[in-house]
């Protein structure tokens, strides 16, 4: 088991953990409103985002 299969493992599993709880979260605030809402609402969606570009990296298709 090489370093780097274990280094992927633990971002797969962050990224699943973070990547729920963040959905979860934006879901529970999608219908409120203000601007400190709205911030908050686009801060879940980055971190979302960006979730799914770990996923993507750990299964090669980002990356080299």
């Amino acid at each position: 088991m090489s370093a780097a299969l274990i280094e992927r493992g633990l971002a797969f599993i962050g990224a699943l953990v973070v990547g729920v709880t963040t959905t979860v979260q934006l879901k529970n605030d999608w219908n409120s409103t203000g601007i400190d809402n709205a911030v908050t609402k686009l801060l879940l969606g980055l971190m979302a985002f960006g979730c799914v570009l770990v996923l993507l990296a750990v299964f090669g298709v980002l990356g080299g």
